[in-house]
């Protein structure tokens, strides 16, 4: 009984998470509304870049402070509604500064993104850690492949009306609406699986370490641990494939795609994940971790693969442009479901249960730097063009997949 409830109430709060952070994808929405006041390829790099460092890097310090501690919930509360007021204060702050000129908007939707994007940082490893305790391995992959089609399905609904507010309300406020929406989501599902409670664990020593211990051991981990260390050049290479994620609705706009249809990328890519989630599930519940992460990597060599050679072909018209560019997005959403499903469970497959929040912050420390790559490839698109970014996440991609392979050779010959 009690599985059955942590498994509810888990899903429920990553439903509702998952609708509202699609609200604010950084891919579609807040790269269309940070391109649309600043016209800067730099800040839109910067989105994702952000975005993606601002979650990892918190987590060593997080990581040291729970596994101190032996407590995950306080810090899960801090993050979860943290980054939803942070969202809040973005929609006031676009309903109410139409006055204050592109330039001051700008800065502060930059300003409030950067801190949403920290804040939530504080999230990952306490979530990881209370699911783990609470969540059988067995289940895990399904659980994250119920969170993402139930999330998935009310995004949907959220896409839809993004497309109606953003085609039929005037810019910002109509962005004000959609992101107002996020953060009531982000609310609701920080209340509900704060209501989880504390999951019993491990019993810790008496000694606790101190921070330079603790990232002493981090090093030696890295050293010692031949599948951890590959994991992380693995995603170090998924840091440099996603240097192009903004820039697809950049490429779009260049295409012929009117931006004022932002939302429907943001619902083919939802409906993408939606399509795949229960082959994850079933995937890495049955064929293992490591396996749904090396079919992923490979699916994720193919859209910037077609978006360059679409590029240096050139589009037939703008009708040929928006299947082009609804097909790219749908696939887009199936991989990143997956890799989420797959990374998440990798990770605490490999995390021994006494250092879940430790492994946690290890790795997600180490891979940061990786996720800045998006800001270095807006400044680079800036002088030399969109195609060599989609040029070079193709080849991480391809990178990403054979560390991957090597991964699941050393499982192979441990098993």
């Amino acid at each position: 009984m009690t599985e059955r409830r942590n498994f509810s109430s888990v899903a429920a709060a990553g439903i509702t998470f998952q609708a509202g952070s699609a609200a604010v994808d950084s891919a579609t929405i807040i790269s269309a509304l940070v391109f649309q006041l600043t016209g800067s390829t730099i800040l839109v790099g910067a989105v994702t870049a952000i975005l993606r460092f601002g979650w990892l890097f918190p987590q060593l310090f997080v990581g040291f402070l729970a596994q101190r501690d032996g407590s995950s919930m306080g810090y899960y509360k801090i993050g979860a509604f943290g980054r939803a007021a942070c969202m809040a204060l973005l929609a006031g702050v676009l309903v109410l500064g139409d006055d204050w000129g592109p330039l001051n908007l700008a800065i502060a939707v930059m300003g409030l993104w950067t801190a949403y994007a920290f804040v939530s940082g504080i999230v990952a490893v306490p979530y990881n850690d209370i699911v783990a305790r609470s969540i059988p391995s067995n289940l895990r992959s399904r659980l994250l492949a119920t969170r993402f089609f139930g999330g998935g399905l009310l995004a949907l609904a959220i896409a839809a009306i993004a497309d109606r507010v953003v085609a039929g309300m005037p810019f910002p406020q109509s962005y004000a609406v959609v992101i107002a929406m996020a953060a009531g989501l982000m609310f609701l599902s920080s209340g509900v699986f704060a209501g989880l409670g504390e999951p019993a664990s491990p019993s810790a020593g008496t000694a606790k370490p101190t921070f330079f211990q603790y990232l002493r051991d981090g090093i030696a981990v890295f050293q010692t641990d031949r599948s951890f260390r590959l994991f992380v050049f693995a995603q170090w290479c998924g840091g440099a494939v996603l240097m192009a994620t903004p820039f697809y609705v950049v490429q779009a706009h260049g295409g012929g795609f009117d931006l004022t249809r932002v939302a429907v990328l943001l619902g083919a890519q939802t409906a993408g994940a939606l399509a795949s989630n229960a082959l994850w599930g079933w995937w890495g519940d049955r064929l293992g971790k490591a396996s749904l992460l090396a079919a992923v990597t490979f699916g994720r060599i193919w859209p910037p693969a077609v978006i360059l050679l679409l590029g240096l072909t050139g589009f037939v018209d703008e009708n040929r442009a928006f299947v082009v560019f609804v097909s790219v997005f749908f696939v887009l959403g199936a991989l990143a479901n997956g890799l989420t499903i797959a990374v998440i469970g990798y990770l605490m497959e490999i995390s021994p249960d006494s250092q879940r929040p430790a492994y946690s912050g290890y790795f997600n420390a180490i891979t940061a730097p990786a996720f800045l790559l998006p800001f270095l490839a807006g400044i680079f698109a800036t002088y030399f063009g969109l195609l060599p970014i989609f040029a070079v996440s193709m080849l991480a991609a391809v990178a990403q997949f054979l560390l991957i392979r090597a991964v699941n050779s050393d499982d192979a010959a441990v098993s």
